[in-house]
Order: structure tokens, then C-alpha cells, then sequence
């Protein structure tokens, strides 16, 4: 390994990751020969193979999983260096990996643009998935920080909530109940649903409250992204509970909120990281941008907000 060259160990490192010599040769911007020819040499001065072909799929042996597992934590530790640095020298500048759930995407954006005036030297690497896959990455410790509404609870995190995320009912604009005032839970009932995914957190907090009051529903349709339910809500498919953030800027008079007792559903945001994991100096300073600011950028997109 003293013959290994970071070069090679680099190369090595997106060749595992992408499971791929091409897609590992285009995120370098060099040659797949280039990258053949690196990982041969890595596995020359190991002594060992890397990767084996079966087929058309590239897969690490036991030695390149070890290998690649050490990689990480050796750029993990060089990228963390050259924050410190940069913070010596009075600087932000580094990269920021950040995954949040879908419906997070709504206001995280304009939170990173006001962060990123400030810290212009930051590149943000932003992931925006379902809640089921956030915590597939949070325990593989891929990213610095998540953003979600609901943090799991089988394995230890540091969590802390940030901003409110109100859950609401919502129905087309000209739903019989729409111009209704303090509609009771009950008249939801047999009510067609237009719910998110299995597993979703705004589902969960659902069901737990309809449970509670033994209000049973009749599960229309199943969706997987805000965007599509709002679009089935004003096909006129049924109503659907939303967070009240995906509602932002929504110019159309198609969507209205409803009335109903027991909503809004009062959620928090988290940010949330791995117990024990040492954060970044960019990570640390957007963990603080979001505790003191984030009210503050939410609250100045709220003239877009839907009406009730």
C-alpha cells in the first residue's frame, strides 16, 4: 500500500462507488482506460484483486469492500482538514452533503440560497428522497446532515427541531365540505384519500390520529410525490393531508385547506446527524444557520402561502 498513490486511491473510490470504470471516469473527467489502468495498478501493489466481472456487473471482492470502506474515512478526514484550514484562515469553504425527505425540498432550497450568500465558497451536495431511503443513508453515515420531520428511534442520533411543520387537509376548492367552519373529523370518514406511500411520515402521523378517534378511510389512491397528489386533488380524486409547506407559492385557486378539528397536525422539523460523529466546520455552520435562521427565511415566503 505505501506504492498506492491518493491518485489511484481516488480513482478506486468512485470506481466503487458507481459500480462502474465509466460513470467513475466521467465524474473524474478522465479516460475508462485511465481508470482500468489506475485500479490494475492499485491491485498490482496490493497484491490482491479489487473488483471481479460477472457478466456485465462490476462487484468489489472482500479485499476492495475493505479498501473502500478505508477510502472514505481517509477523504472524510482530508475533506475535514481542509475545512480546518480554511477555517484558520478566516474562510467557509468546503462542501456541505446534505439529504432531506421530499417534502423538505419545498423550503431546504431557499434556506441554502440565503446560506450560500453568505458562504459563497460552500458546494452543497443535496439529496431529496423518501423517509424510508433518508434513514438507509443516515446509517450508512453518507451525508452531514438530514433533514426530516420524524427522526427514527432505533438508533442513537442527535437531533433538533428548527422550524414548524404544520400537517393540513386538503381538498379542491369547490369540495361540498371546502366553505365549511369547524368540520368535524367524523364527516372525513368514507371520505376518498389520496395518501403518500407506505412508510411516508406525514402517512404515519395520519393514520396515528385517525386511529386515535377510530376514523377509517378509503385509501383511493397512493402517490409518491406532493407534487402528483396536488394534481389528483384537482382532478378531483379526493382530499389528502399535506405539510402545509408544500402549499407555498401555490398561485392556483384549485386547492383549498379545510376546516377540520384536530389539524392542523403539529409537526417539527429536525436536523439531525449520527451520535458522535464529528461534524464538519461547514456542517457545524449550517446547523447553526438553521437553529437561529430558518424561521426567519420561512416566514418571508409566507405571502404566497395558500388561504384557508
Amino acid at each position: 500500500m505505501i506504492q498506492a498513490t491518493l491518485h489511484q486511491l481516488k480513482v478506486f473510490e468512485a470506481a466503487a462507488r458507481h459500480s462502474s470504470f465509466t460513470r467513475a471516469a466521467e465524474e473524474l473527467m478522465i479516460t475508462q482506460p485511465t481508470v482500468s489502468a489506475q485500479v490494475k495498478q492499485l491491485s498490482q501493489a496490493i497484491d490482491l484483486p479489487l473488483f471481479e466481472q460477472i457478466g456485465k456487473q462490476l462487484y468489489l471482492t472482500d479485499v476492495g469492500q475493505e479498501l473502500f470502506a478505508t477510502c472514505q474515512g481517509i477523504f472524510e478526514q482530508l475533506d475535514l482538514f481542509e475545512m480546518k484550514v480554511a477555517n484558520w484562515k478566516g474562510m467557509k469553504r468546503g462542501k456541505l452533503k446534505l439529504a432531506v425527505v421530499t417534502t423538505a425540498k419545498y423550503f431546504v432550497p431557499r434556506l441554502l440560497g440565503s446560506f450560500c450568500q453568505q458562504y459563497p465558497e460552500v458546494d452543497i451536495a443535496l439529496q431529496v428522497t423518501n423517509h424510508q431511503d433518508l434513514t438507509q443513508r443516515m446509517q450508512a453515515n453518507l451525508d452531514d446532515l438530514y433533514i426530516l420531520s420524524q427522526p427514527p428511534e432505533d438508533f442513537e442520533l442527535t437531533s433538533e427541531s428548527f422550524l414548524d411543520n404544520p400537517l393540513v387537509v386538503v381538498a379542491r376548492s369547490d369540495h361540498p365540505l371546502a366553505h365549511q367552519q369547524k368540520i368535524s373529523l367524523k364527516d372525513l370518514q368514507g371520505e376518498p384519500f389520496i395518501m403518500r406511500e407506505s412508510g411516508s411520515g406525514t402517512r404515519q402521523c395520519v393514520q396515528k390520529l385517525f386511529e386515535k378517534y377510530k376514523i377509517s378511510t378509503q385509501v383511493r389512491l397512493e402517490l409518491g410525490s406532493n407534487e402528483a397528489i396536488k394534481q389528483a386533488i384537482a382532478g378531483g380524486l379526493g382530499i389528502s393531508v399535506l405539510s402545509q409547506h408544500t402549499l407555498i407559492s401555490e398561485n392556483n385557486q384549485e386547492l383549498t385547506v379545510l376546516d377540520v378539528e384536530h389539524f392542523p397536525i403539529q409537526q417539527r422539523w429536525y436536523v439531525v446527524h449520527l451520535s458522535g460523529k464529528q461534524l464538519s466546520v461547514i456542517a457545524e455552520a449550517f446547523h447553526q444557520y438553521l437553529l437561529e435562521e430558518s424561521q426567519n427565511v420561512y416566514s418571508r415566503t409566507l405571502s404566497g402561502q395558500i388561504k384557508v
